[in-house]
């Protein structure tokens, strides 16, 4: 699709975009008459064709574009290089994230590593050249998607606890530089969500996490979505550095 196609529509960056919650923060961008920039971490056209497929997905809305997190320098060129192909690029959405994992007594360096690497660090590759751009242009909206466990930390998650709440504090940050220029910056942070991921968890284990919500379900995806939404409409335009907790309650349980 040319520019020149998408000139009528604002331009969404949606990183984890393929994943469960990035699925429905598409879904609802389009909807409301985006144009989505999702990135995926290599070059597959049959999986980003199956998954417009499988979510009845117009494939003229969206341009895939790959890139590896891990190699930085050439990462940030390629996320320049195609949001300099538009006027302006109105939002960005970034949900990219793993876990690894393990007690911290247990933790190799490697999976301490890996996830600050992929949660945390990479979000100077992701919003570096949008923030800037943003600024030139006098607006956008910038959503950072954290966890319940960047709030209150999660056995076993030292690593992902850390990036977690290392994004609400960037975000924070980002939020004072961007104020001026209109640039908004938040965070949603979900509590436990039901994606296509978690229905392989055994009954009887989500019973239990259940029990822990005062909601006594988790969150769906489309729930995490409605939070983003929020935060890129004109509605949320006075609001700025502020985290959105979607988690049925639990943080206070």
């Amino acid at each position: 699709m040319s520019r020149s196609d998408v000139s009528d529509k604002k331009v969404a960056l949606v990183t984890g975009a393929l994943g469960g919650i990035g699925t429905a923060i598409c879904e609802k961008l389009v909807t409301n008459g985006y144009h989505v920039i999702a990135t995926l971490s290599q070059e597959d056209p049959e999986r980003t064709k199956k998954w417009c497929e499988d979510n009845g997905f117009d494939s003229d809305n969206f341009e895939f574009l790959a890139v590896d997190l891990s190699n930085h320098e050439t990462a940030m060129a390629a996320i320049k290089q195609t949001i300099d192909k538009y006027d302006s690029i109105y939002a960005l959405i970034n949900g990219a994230g793993i876990t690894r994992d393990s007690s911290f007594k247990k933790m190799s360096f490697a999976q301490w590593q890996q996830v600050i690497e992929t949660n945390l660090t990479s979000l100077y590759t992701i919003v570096h050249p949008v923030f800037v751009k943003m600024l030139e242009q006098k607006t956008g909206r910038i959503v950072n998607i954290s966890s319940i466990n960047g709030l209150r930390g999660q056995y076993g998650q030292t690593n992902y606890s850390a990036a977690k709440a290392g994004i609400i504090g960037f975000t924070k940050a980002l939020a004072y530089e961007g104020a001026s220029s209109s640039v908004t910056a938040n965070v949603v942070a979900p509590g436990y969500t039901y994606t296509p991921m978690v229905e392989s968890v055994p009954e009887h284990i989500m019973d239990k996490i259940k029990e822990t919500i005062p909601m006594n379900r988790l969150a769906s995806a489309n729930e995490i979505a409605a939070a983003c939404m929020y935060l890129i409409s004109e509605d949320a335009i006075f609001v700025t550095g502020e985290t959105i907790s979607v988690n049925g309650g639990q943080y206070m349980s």
